[in-house]
């Protein structure tokens, strides 16, 4: 981020303000207003913060109508095609693709960290069997900062990287855990000879009675569903991250409020939304009826999986997923399926009606992500905890840049207040 020697003039009751513009490597530049309420004695009102930069990073960036995601300059299409997700971990972590041997070793240290603390078993018990996972999830996560004392001082460089190593290596455990717990199977431990998406495959859907092989096909779109999900710049859930590390928490805290905003249907739901309209939908011979009341402005009704709020052309992580949706429901099948079949044909539908094309409304990550996860055998309810898995490098690595950044203040949003002003109190015999 640089200053361009561009400047924004303010006036306000006859007196004008110089305020910086500064420029990025990539997308529009930016009004510097952090002076603003020195100078001006005022203050700038944007809720949600979606014309304001909170924070500089370097490590995702997103041009929304250019359909482009770039994770440290790299396409995330070229990445979730040539590279895996450690790799992705490795690139988001360090900002550089590792070598071989760099890859080896990190493979190996996250490999040695898959397990987590035998105490910790005890923690599920205490959650009734229905508890939705997410609830546990952030529960479970929340606690790791009681049994891991070793690497909770942010100020030691060290201490950090420990943190973010145990968190991208036990979070596939633990979310396996969580589902084992919710349909009442014995939880199954890591093995270290299998690499990071076919280690969750298999801790989910292995039972101790009988040999479990996690298909390749399987293995590999799990680990795609991981690498598209890994980061997504300020995002809501790594805002929170973000913000809850402003004030020095522990790491394992800030993720856990990351997994928390992220359980919030407006950001992490919506893979879910998209499956249970699918099964709403129910049959193929339905789907004219659920098209004319999209088309319907007056209807409530909404299409879920198609276009994206960042992404104004296509989502550039769809095409990827697609291919893999295909590989997946080719290998298991949809035809005894009625809602992979509503899927496959309300795609078609999609990519060739002029009402979705004329509207950019192309299927999204959500609409895909959903497909493989349920042809997989995951719930809906799992759908949130698995993004939670895959987005964890992306909060550890905003985190530890955060925590680097010789700017970091606490964050403290101001408002618009509009409430009462100074009142005098009245007795209550007098009110």
């Amino acid at each position: 981020m640089a200053d361009t020697n561009k400047s924004a003039t303010l006036t306000l009751e006859g007196k004008s303000f110089e305020l910086p513009v500064l420029s990025p490597t990539a997308g529009p530049d930016v009004i510097d207003v952090r002076k603003l309420y020195a100078q001006a004695g005022v203050f700038t009102y944007d809720p949600g913060f979606t014309s304001t930069a909170s924070c500089d990073s370097t490590i995702t960036f997103i041009d929304g109508d250019k359909g482009e995601l770039l994770h440290r300059g790299y396409p995330i299409d070229q990445l979730a095609e040539k590279s895996h997700y450690l790799e992705v971990c490795f690139l988001l972590l360090y900002g550089h693709l590792p070598t071989a041997v760099e890859l080896e070793e990190f493979e190996s240290l996250v490999t040695r960290h898959t397990m987590i603390h035998e105490q910790m078993h005890y923690f599920f018990r205490g959650f009734r069997r229905d508890s939705h996972p997410m609830a546990t999830m952030v529960g479970v996560v929340g606690a790791m900062s009681a049994f891991y004392h070793d690497s909770l001082d942010i100020n030691d460089q060290q201490q950090r990287e420990v943190a973010s190593i145990r968190l991208i290596a036990k979070m596939p455990t633990i979310a396996a855990m969580t589902y084992k717990y919710s349909i009442g199977q014995p939880f199954v431990y890591p093995r270290n000879d299998l690499d990071y998406a076919a280690n969750f495959l298999h801790m989910c859907f292995s039972v101790p009675a009988e040999q479990y092989n996690v298909d390749p096909i399987l293995a590999r779109a799990m680990d795609r569903i991981f690498t598209l999900h890994a980061d997504h710049e300020q995002n809501a859930s790594t805002s929170t991250v973000r913000l809850a590390s402003s004030s020095g928490a522990n790491p394992f805290a800030c993720i856990a409020a990351g997994i928390a905003c992220l359980w919030g249907p407006a950001h992490g739901g919506a893979n879910q939304a998209c499956l249970e309209m699918l099964r709403e939908i129910g049959t193929v011979d339905r789907i004219p009826e659920y098209l004319a009341r999209a088309k319907d402005k007056n209807d409530p009704f909404r299409l879920m999986g198609f276009g994206h709020r960042v992404y104004k052309n296509f989502d550039p992580r769809a095409k990827v997923m697609k291919e893999s949706a295909d590989e997946v429901l080719a290998l298991l099948g949809v035809e005894n399926n009625p809602t992979l079949q509503v899927a496959k044909e309300l795609e078609k539908i999609a990519l060739e009606d002029p009402y979705f094309i004329e509207k950019k409304l192309y299927p999204n990550v959500d609409f895909y992500s959903g497909i493989i996860l349920d042809a997989i055998g995951f719930p809906t309810s799992m759908f949130t905890p698995i993004f939670a898995l895959a987005r964890t490098v992306g909060w550890v690595s905003q985190w530890k840049e955060q925590l680097a950044d010789p700017q970091l203040k606490i964050g403290r949003p101001r408002q618009l207040y509009l409430g009462s002003t100074t009142k005098d109190y009245v007795d209550i015999e007098n009110r």
